[in-house]
């Protein structure tokens, strides 16, 4: 017997999200990877003809839910510049019937947020106290709103390129986070700070490890231009690096591929992921040199926030 599934615009995606505990949530599924009750296969990208672009299949099960899903994110190139969307496809694994059709843009900036915000949780000397933030959009201010609560911070510094011209953005900020104080340089965000977030969409590196004045935490993301990375490919040599699975980032994250392929960086030295880190596998790492996490998105992730909203519905 067919079914037909809940359709969930970006509004709905939103309004129910703000119900979830949405890190406590992906500290669930991390566990479950850990523990074999999730799997999760490699992203599948597929071009389009021509050049016309590309779309991008995350995949995923989550067995102790009895769910499974794909989250499809295509990249369509156009004139006046690329177009990126995302829906997830929520489906039963007892009866083979679809639950939910969810635009995912929502759940996208909410796990990609939340999995950082996770990883800072696991990662970051308990005694840090300066945050440093590189952007300013959707994802950035997600970033905010997850990680300002999880240590004691003294200072909380952000830039984002021409921020000061858009008063209506610096006003959210300050909502999420009256501390907040906005950098008129990335030199000066950076500055001393013992954890740095990079919620870009750029391409190539935003900052260099090199510079910065002690060891800190860098926490990179990623974003569908092809091989983009936020730190310079080599630098990846001089840091302890971590990431949110281990069988599946090296083979998307743009500045592991190049750092392979060009620097003689080897992906068995990654340390952990973050199955590894919450069912306690390895330990919080020293900070004698920077530390690296990188994510490039799971879609147990949106999957697990998809099913979470199916279970919100009447």
């Amino acid at each position: 017997m067919s079914s037909t599934p809940h359709v969930i615009n970006q509004s709905q995606a939103r309004e129910l999200l703000a119900q979830v505990d949405v890190p406590q949530i992906l500290r669930k599924l991390f566990r479950d990877l850990a523990s074999g009750q999730a799997v999760q296969p490699a992203q599948q990208l597929v071009e389009f003809p021509a050049g016309a672009g590309d779309f991008i299949n995350y995949l995923g099960v989550l067995a102790e839910d009895g769910v499974y899903g794909v989250k499809t994110s295509p990249y369509i190139v156009r004139e006046q510049g690329p177009l990126v969307t995302a829906w997830t496809l929520l489906m039963s694994m007892q009866t083979g019937q679809p639950l939910l059709l969810c635009d995912a843009a929502e759940l996208t900036t909410a796990r990609t947020a939340a999995t950082t915000a996770v990883a800072v949780d696991a990662l970051a000397p308990l005694s840090a106290t300066r945050l440093a933030i590189i952007g300013s959009g959707k994802v950035a201010q997600a970033h905010l709103h997850y990680v300002k609560g999880l240590r004691d911070w003294e200072s909380i510094s952000l830039y984002s390129p021409s921020l000061h011209e858009d008063a209506e953005t610096m006003n959210l900020l300050k909502d999420i986070e009256p501390r907040l104080s906005i950098a008129d340089s990335r030199e000066a965000a950076v500055q001393d700070a013992d954890v740095i977030m990079l919620c870009t969409s750029s391409a190539g590196p935003v900052i260099d490890p090199a510079c910065l004045s002690k060891p800190a935490l860098i926490t990179s993301i990623s974003t569908n231009a092809p091989r983009a990375h936020e730190v310079p490919p080599q630098s990846l040599n001089d840091m302890q690096v971590f990431c949110d699975y281990r069988l599946t980032t090296p083979g998307s994250a743009g500045e592991m591929l190049i750092a392979g392929e060009q620097h003689g960086w080897d992906k068995r030295t990654i340390v952990g992921d973050l199955a590894d880190l919450l069912s306690e596998k390895i330990q919080r790492p020293d900070y004698e040199r920077h530390v690296l996490f990188r994510s490039i998105g799971l879609g147990l992730e949106d999957i697990a926030l998809a099913n979470a909203i199916y279970h919100l519905l009447p």
